[in-house]
């Protein structure tokens, strides 16, 4: 990971304390790390969880790996450092949502497992569940909703997961939703359970 570049910095401390937001919002946030092919699901899921957690006056906020790169990580391609860079960036803003007491998804292929370890870490391992959308390379290639796929096999787009760059599959994720096999309702409610689980709501 990167090194700390600036000097004469100090952290300073907030007069308001985590645990006291999160008992303002009635919540524990969290990171609900969606991992997964492209096509696989992973956005849908967390909009849908976001949704029904609305509907439960819960407080969430979904950072959607598409949306990122439009702002935040605009400057960033997809080669192996830059997708390192994306996860490093993206990990450290989903910990201060989390922080703050929100529920916070991200929508990411993340392919690597270093980094999205790096995450867990960041985190602490009871604010951090990685959920594993699960759906075979046929099923993401049908679905294809954005023609990325068609892009790769025809040479248009370089390193592409699952076509010309890896996916390292999570080994022990907190959850694992088969998207090709589960409803995107029955997705959800197994990630509003896993949620419950926690402790989070």
């Amino acid at each position: 990971m990167k090194e700390q570049k600036a000097t004469n910095v100090t952290w300073h401390s907030h007069k308001v304390e985590r645990d006291e937001r999160e008992s303002l919002l009635k919540q524990k946030g969290v990171v609900i790390w969606i991992t997964g092919l492209s096509g696989s699901g992973k956005s849908t899921i967390a909009n849908e969880v976001a949704n029904k957690l609305h509907r439960m006056g819960k407080v969430s906020y979904v950072l959607d790996g598409d949306n990122i790169r439009h702002g935040l990580n605009k400057d960033l391609g997809f080669s192996p450092e830059d997708r390192n860079e994306n996860i490093r960036r993206i990990s450290e803003v989903a910990c201060l949502f989390a922080d703050a007491g929100i529920i916070t998804f991200t929508a990411f292929i993340s392919p690597y497992k270093k980094y999205r370890n790096f995450c867990r870490e960041l985190a602490g391992t009871k604010r951090f569940i990685e959920v594993y959308a699960r759906a075979s390379l046929d099923t993401c290639e049908e679905r294809d909703p954005k023609g990325l796929y068609k892009k790769a096999r025809e040479g248009i787009i370089k390193d592409f997961t699952g076509i010309n760059a890896p996916y390292e599959e999570p080994e022990n994720p907190e959850l694992i939703v088969d998207t090709d096999k589960e409803t995107v309702e029955e997705s959800a409610d197994k990630v509003i359970k896993k949620l419950q689980e926690f402790g989070c709501i």
